[in-house]
């Protein structure tokens, strides 16, 4: 990768430096929910060795500056790039006194950063919270376990209950840059729920690179099943909603859990990619059509109602004009509640770059993305105007403009729809309220709070 092939005009611009705050830092989270709650960790420790911090900020009143990068795909790479260079350039000026970056690309590609960013003072791969911290001189102390000091919304927060992967789809990087599956315990995830309880969370996200393997290598069986019950047993917690499930082998106990707990969303993200045999193959994905369409079904029937979000890749080495139809089909069909798409992009060191052809113009790519997205706009719009004139229990997140904007159990934070809504009386972010749903577009609800 050379950085001099990005584009720095597309650079964020730090504002002017003001008078710096003594032991500031300010932290910049890019990319995905398991970077956010890594960042979190990793300030809750700063704080702790005295530090004051600040998140995401593009003002310079910080001496230092602690980027958290994205190598998954060639746009997350650009962004954190650009975002490094940024910063450097107010490192050369004398704006800032130190400059670090750590997270998924900078584990990438350390030896090409550091040749090519002098003004960084230090990159750190994905497991170097303790190297951060012994370079801003905070000292090793006891912390109680899962400590974070939360970015998001205050109600909300994710869970990362493991590290890591042990699948090898052609096109993905995470298992070269973090290694193999690693659970966490049970019995500490269930005591950093119970700490962001107590803290005024009332809604978790489960997250990992894989969530249904989640276990395997501690107790020698999928245990997410186990791990949800446990998780719905905190005192506080109102909604857990389950995020990057891999279909193949999909846990029938977690379906079970899905249908049955009164505080487990309605809600599965389970990223599919394709369904056309071929592309799956190619992918190394593990699954084939009949098995996807099979598991689609089981979930709608034995969890009536739930809200289904996936992700699909088009572009793929192998995709012609047939297969992408049979994916047009496919959305069509199924009609996802959610959906979201990626083109495909060669990764270095992946089996995809080594052994697959990609053929297909970006062009094209981008082509196939917008027909998809185009239909899946219509059938959000459908689904949505299907729910005008019912009534919802919606958590509120914040209030904007003339809006309250919240989310029903079936949207998940910053990736989904939101329930826009008007009230005369004052909301209260954080809380639960039953809303009315008076008219719907493409992907939002519009709603006013039902009395009583």
């Amino acid at each position: 990768m050379k950085c001099e092939m990005l584009n720095a005009e597309n650079r964020s611009k730090p504002k002017p430096k003001p008078k710096p705050t003594p032991k500031q830092i300010n932290l910049i989270t890019l990319g995905c929910s398991k970077n956010v709650v890594d960042s979190e960790k990793l300030m809750a420790r700063l704080r702790r060795g005295g530090y004051t911090l600040v998140h995401d900020s593009d003002d310079l009143s910080a001496q230092v500056v602690i980027i958290n990068t994205c190598g998954f795909i060639t746009e997350a790479k650009e962004e954190s790039v650009n975002t490094i260079l940024a910063f450097a350039e107010a490192r050369r000026r004398g704006d800032i006194e130190k400059l670090f970056v750590f997270g998924c690309l900078s584990e990438r590609y350390k030896d090409d950063l550091r040749r090519e960013i002098g003004e960084v003072d230090e990159f750190f791969g994905v497991n170097s919270m303790e190297d951060i911290l012994a370079s801003l001189g905070v000292p090793p102390v006891h912390t109680p376990a899962g400590e974070r000091l939360l970015t998001t919304s205050g109600h909300y927060a994710y869970l990362k209950i493991s590290e890591g992967c042990n699948r090898r789809c052609s096109y993905c990087a995470i298992p070269l840059i973090r290694g193999r599956h690693v659970s966490t315990p049970l019995e500490e995830l269930v005591s950093e729920a119970a700490l962001l309880a107590a803290g005024g969370v009332k809604e978790l996200m489960v997250v990992a690179q894989d969530t249904t393997f989640y276990g395997v290598d501690l107790y020698g069986a999928r245990r997410l099943a186990a791990l949800l019950r446990a998780l719905s047993e905190v005192d506080g917690i109102a909604w857990i909603r389950l995020h990057y499930a891999y279909p193949a082998q999909f846990p029938d106990d977690v379906i079970e859990v899905l249908r049955s707990s009164s505080k487990l969303c309605r809600y599965l993200d389970i990223p599919l990619q394709h369904v056309n045999d071929a592309v799956l193959k190619q992918m190394r994905r593990g699954v084939d059509r009949r098995q996807t369409y099979d598991l689609i079904g089981k979930l709608r029937e034995q969890a009536p109602g739930i809200a289904l979000r996936t992700t699909l890749m088009v572009g793929h080495p192998g995709e012609d004009e047939a297969a992408f139809a049979e994916l047009m089909d496919f959305v069509r069909e199924v009609k996802f509640e959610r959906l979201g798409v990626f083109t495909y992009s060669e990764e270095e060191g992946t089996y995809g770059a080594k052994h697959l052809k990609d053929a297909l113009r970006q062009e094209e790519k981008q082509r196939r993305a917008g027909a998809l997205m185009k239909l899946q706009a219509e059938i959000s719009a459908s689904l949505n105007q299907a729910k005008v004139g019912k009534t919802f229990r919606v958590m509120l997140d914040r209030k904007e403009g003339c809006y309250y904007v919240g989310r029903t159990e079936f949207d998940s934070p910053e990736v989904d729809g939101e329930v826009l809504i008007t009230s005369a009386k004052p909301l209260r972010p954080g809380s639960f309220y039953s809303v009315s749903i008076t008219s719907a577009d493409e992907f939002d609800l519009y709603g006013e709070v039902s009395e009583g």
